[in-house]
């Protein structure tokens, strides 16, 4: 089952560290199966607000997205992103090509 790692980042100051993360995160990825599926752009805005920038990485599985998240590669990275940026970051499991929300309320 894919799984993705998800980010909403605000406030991001675009500078050397931020391209530097940018020019390397491709080769962290890549060991791993991830592939970027959003990477920012201008959301349409249909409710509420929305302050924030949109980054979802999908992988194979959640334990591939685990060890990016937690490889040297990434880790050595990562402060490039978060000394200049705020937001969250989660990993999320997928769901099959045949989920119905009312999945979501019978238990695995």
């Amino acid at each position: 089952m894919p799984a993705y790692a998800i980010a909403q980042l605000r406030d991001v100051t675009v500078g050397a560290d931020i391209v530097e993360y940018l020019r390397r995160i491709d080769a962290t990825l890549e060991p791993f199966g991830g592939r970027f599926v959003i990477h920012g752009g201008e959301a349409e805005l249909l409710e509420g607000s929305w302050p924030q920038t949109l980054i979802v990485i999908e992988f194979p599985d959640l334990d591939a997205a685990r060890a990016w998240y937690r490889s040297p590669a990434y880790q050595e990275i990562l402060p490039l992103r978060t000394r200049n940026s705020s937001g969250d970051a989660v990993l999320l499991p997928g769901v099959g090509e045949d989920h119905k929300a009312l999945d979501v309320l019978t238990p695995a």
